[in-house]
């Protein structure tokens, strides 16, 4: 550009604009540090050579040099006759500005197939093993652990009973699945809803449990769950709704899960036993457990499994051998089998260096039909030893439609509700609820 008269390099590069247009780009590089080149503050196209007559658009009256963009600003600003063109730059440069923070990369917490992880002993809070731990992730229904957390917290205050009603809103009725297919107007009591929390990951139910709780507004509630997250030291969390339906707002990490199932765990030990519930009747329906690791890792006792397209595969487990709990959280797997196998074994690898003893678990190794025509799964006991083959193998028959479904909820039982243990029903009678 040097050695260039201004009006003629001005003209070239505007392409010879129809005069009262203002040179907005050259205001927009003279923003920006250009070692080397000098940069030409703007004459409005109206003005015109005091001598020639000549309509000129810039000059060379000023060089810029390795200066900040703000001295450039300010520099062109207080040049005389430029007050008009810098206006309307400054203007066309502010709608530059937001149209590209509008192509900027937003940030995102999901990383579906990178996995983050962690396993914490429970009792001393000591990390055995963490891989990303405090990567921002989608925690999707694992957000419910801490509804759950703030439902226990009111129980143990007196804020609110098992038995008191919980009322259903149109809000959330029409949350997406899975749900229990709440109606607006309906009840269900507190405990129906954390059974249906910790069994089926309802979030209608989870919402209107924090509506409750937040005084009908579920935001409100979701700052009651942020504020609560960040006084237990969870820093990567953020909450925006009580469910974990998809949010972009809505992260935390596996080292904040960790942080929350430790403390469900110990201030709450009344109320954690609703996390190994295999299953509850709701309506004369059977709801059942959602968390695979109950049915295949020795020693698991809960707590909660979240899965949204972004997120991808999420759980949180914790398990106890030896009176050594350890508590682990995966997020992020492509499939089910590779969130519970690797959930597995890293418990495995945990118990290991607590000096707990091997315990061999049971694996699925396939899923076919046996040699009578009939669908089953198969089954083997794995070892943690390397190279060690299955102990054990077993053919389970797959459950028939009928059962099926009522596995599922759809099969209609006698209309009282009662939860499932792991080895007896425990029958809770309840009043009549529209639930």
């Amino acid at each position: 550009m040097a050695g260039v008269s201004a009006s003629k390099t001005a003209v070239a590069c505007m392409g010879h604009r129809p005069a009262g247009r203002k040179c907005s780009i050259f205001f927009l590089l003279s923003l920006f540090p250009l070692d080397g080149f000098r940069i030409l503050p703007i004459k409005s196209a109206d003005d015109a050579d005091p001598v020639t007559g000549e309509r000129v658009v810039a000059d060379c009256s000023r060089v810029l040099e390795k200066q900040g963009w703000f001295a450039r600003l300010r520099q062109i600003a207080f040049l005389p006759h430029r007050r008009r063109a810098v206006r309307l730059s400054l203007g066309l440069s502010a709608g530059w500005v937001a149209a590209m923070a509008g192509f900027a990369p937003q940030a995102r917490a999901q990383y579906v197939g990178q996995l983050s992880s962690i396993v914490m002993d429970a009792r001393t809070g000591a990390v055995l093993s963490q891989s990303n731990p405090d990567l921002q992730r989608y925690p999707a229904s694992l957000t419910k652990l801490m509804t759950l957390y703030l439902a226990f917290k009111g129980l143990r205050a007196g804020q609110v009973s098992l038995d008191q009603t919980v009322p259903v809103s149109a809000h959330a009725a029409s949350m997406e699945p899975s749900k229990l297919g709440l109606v607006p107007g309906s009840y269900l009591t507190v405990e129906q809803a954390v059974l249906g929390l910790v069994t089926k990951s309802a979030n209608d139910a989870a919402c209107a449990l924090g509506e409750l709780l937040g005084g009908g507004d579920e935001v409100r509630f979701a700052d009651m769950m942020t504020r609560q997250a960040h006084a237990l030291g969870m820093t990567n969390t953020t909450f925006r709704n009580a469910s974990g339906l998809p949010n972009a707002e809505q992260v935390t990490s596996a080292r904040d899960l960790a942080i929350l199932t430790r403390q469900i765990i110990a201030e709450f030990p009344e109320y954690y036993h609703y996390f190994a519930v295999p299953a509850f009747y709701f309506h004369g329906r059977q709801v059942p457990n959602h968390d695979p690791m109950l049915r295949v890792y020795p020693g698991a006792d809960g707590l909660k499994t979240g899965y949204t397209a972004d997120a991808g595969r999420n759980l949180v487990t914790s398990a106890i051998r030896e009176n050594v709990r350890l508590i682990g959280v995966v997020l992020g797997a492509r499939t089910n089998p590779q969130r519970s196998a690797v959930m597995a074994s890293l418990l495995d690898d945990g118990f290991h260096q607590e000096g707990v003893a091997d315990v061999p678990r049971v694996m699925v190794l396939a899923r076919g039909r046996t040699r009578h025509g009939r669908a089953a799964i198969m089954l083997a006991a794995a070892s943690r030893s390397a190279g060690a083959g299955p102990e054990q193998l077993a053919e389970l028959p797959v459950a028939s439609r009928r059962h099926t479904s009522l596995r599922h909820g759809h099969a209609h039982l006698p209309a009282h509700v009662h939860m499932v243990s792991a080895g007896h029903a425990v029958h809770r009678h309840r009043g009549a609820n529209h639930g």
